[in-house]
């Protein structure tokens, strides 16, 4: 009986072909729509996740001023960190359990060499930048304790500063390079790292933090202080990452005369906490994405509905004279809503391979991101489809049950 429903509902659509794609059209869209949109936000998650691994492990960052929920931090004329509260921190009597403290000026300056020239984002550091965050050499080494103790004019590059410097096949390790007109030596290249939360750090040139400040940024807070872009601050063990927190925050508001009981000015994240943040931000984009693209579903069982009344009018002699020759009410219902079953089952069918084609071609728009069709969208877009299907062929199915056959004879 069941098979015979659905041989039945076949050859009704069959014999409006036109009609039934047209109707199909919109569960199509809606089921792409979703799988794309749905695999899209998910690579972005992913993508996400790939940017916070590269920022090290066990790592706190500390900035400048409030944080405010959806937005930047907030600053006043006199928030600043300085090189004072690095030197405090870095203090074992103070901050005991942190295994390195590193201080961070992030600037954008001139780059140039030989008749190339670009604009490149300068870090000013110390080698436990290095360590903290696992760089890795490429070609030549990385500067030393040394090399900051002399305030040595020496220069690390990030691969995309390498290119833009130098030729492919020219020797780069002992060339000088001038960063806002001050000669550099190149030292190093470190190993291919890609974007994070903070910047291309490919396209970055590290220098040691005493010979930048003493040479490329000589502006002082109004205090004298050496103003830092944030500070860095390692601990050895997860475990230990609350009481390394309470032990900076309470020599930071110590050093920086926060009265008790006022407002820190300052923001402590952990590497977790700048994952979480994002994370949640990128899990309401996909289901949004995701709700933007259902309300297409939905449109298309709006549109099988229509068509579906529409047909249960034409057939209405057919339903009576079916119903005259002993069909049942449950025959009739079953029909009409396996139709529109098969309707959005099919439209849903195509729909996936539409979705498939969708992911390649936004795979192929933006490679960092490698969205793929996931089993999960799959089913839950299959499963959706005919849903919709029955839900919006109910009304239509009922209504042709419902006929009286004597009337539905007399349809004209």
């Amino acid at each position: 009986m069941f098979l015979e429903t659905i041989r039945l509902g076949l050859r009704s659509l069959a014999a409006n072909k036109l009609r039934a794609a047209l109707t199909m059209l919109g569960i199509t869209i809606g089921v792409a729509a979703v799988i794309t949109l749905v695999s899209v936000g998910n690579a972005v998650s992913r993508y996400v996740a790939d940017q916070f691994s590269a920022l090290g492990s066990n790592i706190l960052y500390i900035f400048p001023g409030q944080f405010q929920r959806g937005g930047p931090p907030s600053r006043t004329a006199n928030t600043f960190l300085t090189d004072k509260d690095a030197a405090a921190l870095a203090d074992p009597a103070r901050v005991p359990d942190a295994a390195a403290v590193v201080p961070l000026i992030r600037r954008n300056v001139r780059a140039s060499r030989s008749g190339y020239q670009t604009e490149v984002g300068l870090r000013a550091t110390t080698p436990a930048q290095f360590t903290a965050r696992d760089y890795k050499v490429f070609a030549g080494r990385f500067f030393t304790n040394d090399d900051l103790e002399q305030e040595a004019r020496v220069a690390v590059l990030g691969q995309t500063t390498l290119n833009r410097l130098f030729a492919p096949d020219e020797e780069f390790i002992g060339q000088t390079i001038r960063l806002n007109g001050q000669p550099f030596r190149v030292i190093g290249v470190f190993e291919r790292r890609g974007a994070t939360p903070f910047g291309d750090e490919d396209d970055a040139v590290f220098v040691p933090f005493t010979t930048a400040t003493r040479t490329l940024f000589t502006s002082r807070t109004p205090k004298g202080d050496i103003s830092l872009t944030l500070i860095l601050v390692q601990y050895p063990d997860a475990k230990l990452k609350d009481r390394v927190i309470q032990q900076v925050t309470d020599t930071l508001r110590e050093v920086r005369n926060i009265p008790y009981r006022g407002e820190d000015d300052f923001t402590i994240l952990s590497g977790e906490d700048l994952l979480a943040a994002f994370q949640g931000i990128t899990t309401i984009l996909t289901v949004f994405l995701g709700a933007i693209a259902s309300i297409s579903l939905i449109v298309g069982g709006i549109g099988i509905m229509n068509i579906m009344l529409v047909s249960v009018t034409e057939r209405t002699r057919e339903i009576g004279l079916r119903k005259a020759v002993g069909a049942k009410r449950r025959d009739v219902l079953g029909q009409f809503l396996m139709e529109a079953v098969i309707l959005s089952l099919f439209g849903g069918m195509i729909g996936i391979l539409l979705g498939a084609v969708g992911i390649f071609v936004a795979g192929w728009l933006v490679p960092d991101l490698a969205p793929t069709m996931t089993t999960e969208s799959v089913v839950l877009s299959t499963t959706f489809s005919i849903a919709v299907g029955l839900f919006f062929g109910m009304y239509p199915a009922v209504r042709a049950s419902a006929l009286n056959p004597m009337d539905a004879l007399r349809y004209e």
